[in-house]
């Protein structure tokens, strides 16, 4: 071999040896290799760490963020109310025959995601065609919002309505189901039920006394239920009822009157049967009435009763003892106190009975016999009547009475004959029935109760000796007296009128009067008050403005149409046994 030769073997083993071998005896290529897959493996486990670092952290966000909307109330994190809440029944009102008051019926609202809305413009116009009404600028606003996921349009639409406006298909608008309360009567009963607010809350009446016996409080915190819940009964005769409004009604009408009102109550029970004040509204629609409409005057206003508080001055007069029906009092002149006259309307100028005291109505007469009660025994009394104090009863709408805050003996006087003290139409037919049932006071209640019932919470106010003295008054004014024109033939109408001045600006207004009449049905045994009134009434019977002319006939034609219906049976005859009466 040429060294040329061995050279060039030399170089090619030295070179194999040192690129090929290393000096543990291996490749010497393999160290790199295996430090770039362990550099690579590394890599890949971080990424991976940090990926799923990277989820935890963000599922822990969100499931923080959702723990916090759990604890806020659904108001403060959503402008949709739960299914169940917006489905949430109330319960059917009846009269006490079963006929519907009140009922639930599903309907559907309106709303929009404006993040969905296309063209606001657009959508807008389109809507106007079907809701003419529409507030446009307020409906732009909320649609111009493209941050906004949801807004109110219109609540509680009609089928037709929500048919209408599918047919326009408009994006970003929906519909989400609601109940409404719907009161088939209209305004029948309106000032007995109330009415409910657009979240089918109770705002009035006895639909507000259904969420303070504890159903708005289960809608608090979403207890409530899709499901028809047990009906309410009222103890409201609806033929009666329709009977008392129609009456009020014409009367506010023919005595072209600022107000009028009426009730019917039984005596043994406390029951009101019917009870109806004017001006009122439709519950379906309670905005209409917002203005005068929604004062409840029967048990929300407070007037000055007039000469009908001369039964109570005289039932406490013969129930002190201190008075006797057969004694007698000078009425020929006139009363003079403290820089005032009292006089006599139908002034007899004599001396009177007792009961001709009661059928003329005397103010003289009736401020002696209480001069002779005396103030404290009066003021006893009368809160004993139920008339100084706020009145007890279901409907939430009950306004306390005022009386003087010191009692002087021209205010004594005053009050004996309906001057001085304010009192609710309702209470003072309350106080009525106590005197012509035996002597009990028992609360009204808007609820069915029996007179065993009624019997446990009644308190005995005066004696019966009293109370059927009282009837006998009754009848004697409804014989002779100004309660003649309440009388119907065969029913045996008996009560007291009362013809009261209202004050205006501090002093009272000789043209401008409140009137009212109660009445015990029938006489001889009673089982119903019924009192009406009339408020400034300048278009009575026969150019009369009085009681007489407008509250008594209200009675007349109340009982006229409602006895037949209240069971009661009409009597003719001295004795009540002619069955036929000829006219």
């Amino acid at each position: 071999m040429s060294f040329l030769s061995r050279i060039m073997v030399l170089k090619s083993q030295a070179h194999f040896s040192s690129g090929v071998y290393n000096r543990f005896g291996g490749p010497s290529g393999s160290l790199p290799l295996e430090g770039s897959r362990k550099k690579k493996s590394g890599q890949a486990k971080s990424r991976v760490g940090l990926l799923i670092l990277g989820f935890t952290a963000l599922y822990g966000v969100i499931g923080g963020r959702l723990v916090e909307y759990g604890m806020k109330d659904p108001e403060v994190v959503s402008s949709i109310l739960p299914p169940d809440r917006l489905m949430a029944s109330r319960p059917d009102i009846l009269d006490r025959n079963g006929e519907v008051l009140a009922t639930d019926i599903r309907t559907v609202s309106l709303f929009a995601e404006p993040n969905k809305i296309v063209d606001a413009d657009e959508a807008i116009e389109k809507l106007a065609t079907v809701l003419p009404d529409l507030d446009v600028r307020g409906t732009y606003k909320k649609l111009s919002v493209k941050s906004s996921h949801f807004a109110w349009l219109r609540r509680q639409l009609t089928p037709k309505q929500q048919s209408q406006i599918l047919a326009l298909g408009i994006p970003g608008i929906g519909f989400r189901p609601e109940k409404r309360r719907f009161y088939p009567g209209g305004p029948t009963a309106s000032h007995i039920l109330g009415y409910v607010n657009i979240d089918n809350r109770g705002v009035a009446g006895m639909e507000k006394y259904i969420d303070d016996q504890g159903l708005a409080d289960l809608a608090s915190v979403g207890m409530t239920s899709d499901q028809p819940l047990e009906p309410v009964k009222l103890s409201i005769d609806l033929r009666v009822q329709n009977i008392v409004r129609d009456v009020v009604i014409n009367a506010v009408t023919n005595y072209e009157a600022k107000g009028a009102g009426a009730v019917v109550l039984n005596i043994h029970t406390g029951e009101v049967l019917g009870m109806a004040s004017a001006p009122d509204f439709d519950p379906n629609n309670p905005e209409e009435g917002a203005k005068e409409g929604w004062l409840n005057r029967m048990s929300n206003g407070t007037f000055e009763m007039g000469s009908t508080f001369k039964t109570f001055s005289t039932a406490m007069a013969l129930d002190s003892g201190k008075v006797s029906i057969n004694d007698s009092f000078d009425a020929s002149r006139p009363i003079r106190i403290g820089g005032f006259t009292i006089n006599d309307f139908h002034g007899q100028r004599r001396w009177l009975t007792v009961p001709e005291i009661f059928e003329y109505s005397s103010n003289i007469g009736t401020a002696k016999m209480i001069d002779i009660v005396g103030m404290d025994l009066q003021k006893d009394y009368l809160t004993r009547f139920g008339l100084l104090t706020k009145m007890r009863t279901e409907l939430p709408e009950v306004k306390m009475p005022s009386q003087p805050k010191v009692w002087k003996k021209i205010n004594s006087i005053t009050i004996s004959f309906g001057h001085g003290v304010s009192t609710t139409p309702l209470q003072t037919a309350v106080a009525g029935a106590a005197l012509v049932n035996g002597g009990k006071l028992i609360e009204p209640t808007f609820l069915p109760r029996t007179r065993d019932q009624a019997d446990e919470t009644a308190e005995v106010v005066v004696k019966k000796s009293t109370s059927d003295e009282i009837r006998y008054l009754f009848k004697l004014n409804g014989l002779k007296g100004s309660g003649r024109n309440a009388d119907v033939p065969g029913f045996n109408v008996g009560g007291k009128t009362g013809t009261a001045d209202k004050v205006v600006n501090g002093r009272y207004a000789n043209d401008l009067n409140f009137n009212a009449f109660i009445a015990a049905f029938p006489i001889d045994n009673p089982q119903y008050v019924v009192l009406t009134f009339c408020d400034e009434p300048h278009n009575g019977e026969k150019g009369q403005n009085i009681a007489a002319y407008t509250a008594a006939p209200m009675v007349k034609n109340i009982i006229r149409r409602a006895a037949p219906i209240l069971g009661i049976e009409p009597q003719f005859g001295q004795d009540g046994s002619a069955l036929l009466v000829s006219y």
